[in-house]
């Protein structure tokens, strides 16, 4: 016998298992509900997958507002972290500054700051372990904590430029002060030269002591010498260049067949003949001129010694005018007719007035006997600090054709040391000497020489 509906057992109704799920989740029952309503109300399979796919669709996008929410909160309380440190950083900052000069005021309000920060840290601290972070307007919160960082840091700049300021004005005042040092030192330097340039200081001591001449105060005249007698060599070229010279047949006849690397080096061939001409007879006392002779040797020290600290700060043309007679004024006469040539000076200045004036006990007031008088200011004052030493110090000349040694010898044309065709020359010889070398003892000055 069939049964009626009306005799079905209700155990057997699907919808009152379902319903028996007391630990089942929110999504859960409200799954169960449809499943529910579908009972009673005979949705068919298709229209229950529409709201299955629709139910999905729901709590995915459930999930993603939770997880965007969780980031806005997360996102939040870190903005208020970082705020409250960089608050603290700029507190901190004013407290040092405050500090020299010292603003009591100023370091009290800043300690206040810290304190402060520092408890809204702890709190911040106890609602993230307890979590119980405030979740209500996260972006309202954020942009606040950002605004408030954003003063902390503009405080904190603020207080380094006020700390840069005051350092360059520190720095200033340094510099001010070095500067007024300087300029008195200076006074002290001049007034300590004028003293030791006096005659009262020229008369040796009762020990004279000889530490203070050294090979490197040697070199350093020897430099200065070499500057002017090059300065010299440049106007004599000028003037012959005025005049019409050939220059290249003049540097032949001075140095007869060497093979120049470049135009320019010819000068050298002149540089070689003022050197010869001024440091003939360097190794004689007094260049032969005087005859004075001693035989005590530690006086004649002394009084070279004495000639050079008198004569090194000396201007040729006073000196020459207020001892026309002197042994240098016989030492530039002598240099300057062995140097100019009579045809020479007739071609460059059009007359012999100089060589007239030097004889008759003149002097020249002309530019090029000016510069000549400081080359041979320059010679002479390194003759009498050569001799100054014990032993005295001497001249040497290179032989042509002689091979190159660096002990000797200074090049001035590297390029000596390359062949045509790119090789290394391994046996340059010399061409010519173009500025002597010296001897100190067992120290040698080298030699500048012109190879080929």
């Amino acid at each position: 016998m069939v049964p009626t509906e009306a005799s079905c057992s209700p155990k057997m109704d699907p919808v009152n298992i379902d319903v028996v799920t007391p630990n089942r989740s929110r999504l859960s029952r409200t799954f169960a509900k449809v499943m529910h309503i579908r009972a009673l109300t005979g949705i068919s399979p298709a229209g229950m997958k529409n709201a299955k796919e629709q139910m999905t669709s729901c709590c995915k996008s459930f999930d993603e507002g939770e997880e965007r929410r969780r980031k806005e909160v997360t996102e939040a309380f870190l903005a208020k972290l970082f705020s409250s440190i960089s608050s603290i950083k700029a507190a901190y900052a004013e407290m040092q500054f405050a500090e020299a000069p010292y603003d009591s005021e100023t370091i009290q309000s800043a300690d206040e700051m810290v304190v402060s920060e520092l408890k809204i840290l702890s709190e911040l601290k106890q609602c993230y372990f307890t979590k119980q972070v405030d979740e209500s307007s996260p972006g309202t919160t954020q942009l606040l904590a950002e605004i408030k960082e954003l003063q902390s840091v503009t405080k904190t700049l603020k207080i380094m430029e006020k700390t840069l300021n005051s350092e360059h004005e520190v720095k200033q005042s340094e510099l001010t002060f070095a500067r007024e040092k300087l300029k008195t030192a200076k006074r002290e330097n001049k007034l300590l030269e004028k003293r030791l340039n006096s005659s009262e200081h020229l008369s040796p001591p009762k020990k004279f002591h000889f530490s203070i001449l050294s090979t490197s105060n040697f070199i350093t005249i020897l430099r200065q010498t070499v500057k002017a007698i090059r300065s010299f060599v440049r106007l004599m070229i000028s003037e012959m260049e005025s005049a019409g010279w050939d220059l290249d047949a003049a540097a032949n006849s001075i140095e007869p067949g060497v093979v120049y690397s470049s135009d320019v080096h010819k000068s050298f061939a002149f540089e070689s003949f003022v050197c010869k001409e001024l440091f003939a007879g360097f190794n004689d006392p007094y260049f032969s001129i005087s005859k004075q002779s001693m035989s005590d040797k530690k006086r004649q020290q002394r009084q070279f010694f004495e000639r050079f600290m008198m004569m090194k700060s000396q201007k040729p043309k006073e000196y020459l005018t207020r001892k026309p007679d002197s042994t240098f004024a016989k030492f530039c006469r002598t240099k300057y007719m062995g140097l100019v040539h009579p045809k020479m000076e007739a071609s460059l200045f059009g007359n012999l007035s100089q060589r007239k004036l030097l004889t008759s006990g003149g002097f020249p007031d002309t530019d090029f006997f000016s510069l000549f008088s400081e080359m041979a200011m320059k010679v002479w004052i390194l003759h009498c600090l050569a001799y100054s030493f014990e032993p005295e110090a001497s001249v040497f000349q290179v032989d042509k054709k002689c091979r190159f040694s660096e002990v000797f010898m200074e090049c001035i044309n590297e390029e000596a040391f390359l062949s045509a065709a790119g090789t290394v020359n391994t046996d340059p010889r010399v061409a010519f000497t173009v500025v002597p070398g010296f001897k100190i003892g067992k120290t040698v000055i080298q030699s500048q020489v012109y190879l080929t």
